[in-house]
């Protein structure tokens, strides 16, 4: 009997489920989005059973369409959203709240205050994370500060904590497993990446009881199995990473300085930088890619916190467009942006600059702009990101990128990958599947269960789709590039500090 891997993709605007053969051929897949919850500005919540729902039934309609039998599943792996934060009763299963998501500024003055008091050296040399209210350990605070008696029934062991990941193994499993995995704990806060364990420390300052926190488990070895309710057999889910990391696995950035980005609701550039973790550079994110067997690989990581969301901005909030794909048709409609620059800020800026107070702006607007100039500004401002991050991530490091590889959502915009080409001066290369998160997790866990040898067989399944490169002299690139910064210069700390609550 042929048999498959089902990796679970819980994305930040949509899950999907995809079955993957030996070949790492897509076998069959099913994607759903779910509401966005805005209580704010500046603050974003997910239904946590929104969440649960529709990645359950993605990956029931996934092995429908493609009519196997459960038999024939092999094992499970789950990528992530990343940092999103959610709580709930150990024994019911309900959740204290919605789930803060990883763009909420919502804990931006606890960040502050933690500054104020001397704690950001701290975190940064254990966490190899800035205080920023992107990361989940401050989320959490944010809760036991704001909901009467929750500190109380988490220190008495009535509430677990989890991340995405651990909450889909929890309820997989019908309640009986509660675990993480070292990648998606590396972005807590929470976590020590000399230790690879829980920091007291840590735990102490932030006030978080640590009987909430799942153990810690590597990215690829059998948690547990599903409950036969819902597939009609138990299956091993074998495979657990963040949705970046696993991306960089997906890729087969399996050597110190092979880097990609990934193109989805944000835009995330991760650099594998071996078997120690990177010394805290400026900007940078220092993070745990993942850990098979007893070898943990660490990676350099700067975001960008608004990417392929501003597609879906132009399309829900300035109905430019029907459906994201348009985007591409519109933009084409003029050969450049004719002088607008669009800096996404809606919910701050990530790498270089890790500002919660910077707000979206628009600039260099004519009477004769059009919606397609604004279209093609759009996509310009996410390959501008991603080269501000590069720019920071190859001045630290000291390495030289001579390609790109890509993926996520976007990445099938040639027109966007051909401009990220042009303003990086780099050869970008996409892969035949770029779908590289979801195949990571598949990845992580056929590893555990024996469906797959090793690595070496995952590198030489690695194909090119096509490689874009870079035409655009240099003259007008360091113009558009000089522009771009004066653009987000105007964008930084227009929010008061004083206008988040918290």
């Amino acid at each position: 009997m042929q048999r498959y891997i089902l990796a679970l993709d819980q994305g930040t605007t949509s899950s999907r489920a995809i079955l993957f053969d030996e070949a790492a051929n897509i076998v069959s897949s099913a994607q759903q989005e779910f509401d966005q919850i805005y209580p704010e500005p500046g603050h974003v919540e997910h239904n946590p059973g929104a969440i649960w729902s529709s990645q359950l039934s993605v990956a029931q309609e996934a092995v429908r369409r493609a009519q196997v039998a459960p038999e024939a599943i092999a094992a499970i792996g789950i990528t992530n959203q990343r940092e999103t934060t959610l709580l709930w009763d150990k024994s019911t299963g309900k959740p204290v709240a919605n789930a803060i998501v990883w763009q909420s500024r919502i804990s931006a003055p606890i960040c502050e205050r933690l500054k104020s008091e001397g704690h950001e050296g701290t975190f940064r040399a254990k966490t190899g994370l800035v205080l920023d209210p992107y990361f989940s350990g401050t989320k959490i605070a944010y809760l036991l500060d704001s909901i009467a008696g929750l500190r109380d029934r988490c220190e008495r062991g009535e509430i677990l904590f989890g991340t995405v990941d651990s909450y889909l193994v929890w309820r997989l499993t019908g309640g009986r497993v509660h675990v993480t995995d070292v990648s998606n704990a590396s972005r807590t806060l929470l976590f020590n990446l000399h230790t690879l364990d829980w920091d007291d420390e840590l735990l102490a300052i932030l006030k978080i009881p640590r009987a909430i926190l799942p153990p810690v488990k590597s990215s690829s070895e059998v948690y547990g199995e599903t409950d036969e309710k819902l597939f009609g057999r138990r299956i091993p889910i074998a495979g657990i990473a963040g949705d970046q990391q696993a991306a960089l696995f997906g890729q087969a950035c399996f050597t110190p300085g092979a880097a990609k980005n990934t193109y989805g609701t944000g835009c995330f550039l991760l650099m594998n930088t071996g078997q120690k973790p990177f010394p805290p550079a400026e900007g940078l994110l220092t993070t745990v890619a993942w850990k098979v067997g007893t070898d943990t690989t660490y990676a350099v990581e700067g975001a960008v916190f608004i990417g392929g969301a501003v597609v879906q901005w132009l399309r829900d909030g300035l109905k430019f467009i029907r459906s994201s794909a348009e985007v591409e048709e519109l933009a084409a409609q003029v050969p450049d942006s004719g002088g607008v620059f669009l800096v996404p800020a809606f919910v701050g800026l990530g790498a270089p600059h890790w500002d919660p107070y910077a707000r979206g702006s628009m600039i260099g607007l004519r009477r004769e702009t059009s919606a397609a100039h604004i279209a093609q500004a759009a996509l310009e401002s996410i390959a501008y990101q991603s080269r501000d991050v590069l720019d920071l991530m190859q001045n630290a490091t000291g390495l030289r990128l001579s390609k790109l590889k890509v993926d996520g959502g976007a990445s099938v915009n040639s027109r966007l990958m051909q401009f990220q080409a042009d303003i990086l001066d780099v050869v970008v290369a996409r892969p035949k599947i770029t779908e590289t998160t979801a195949l990571g997790a598949a990845y992580l866990a056929g590893l555990a269960v024996g469906y797959w040898p090793d690595t070496a067989y995952i590198v030489k399944n690695w194909l090119i789709d096509r490689e874009f490169q870079p035409t655009m002299p240099e003259q007008r690139r360091s113009l558009l590039l000089r522009n771009w910064q004066r653009a987000v210069e105007r964008s930084l700390a227009w929010e008061e500090p004083s206008a988040q609550k918290g």
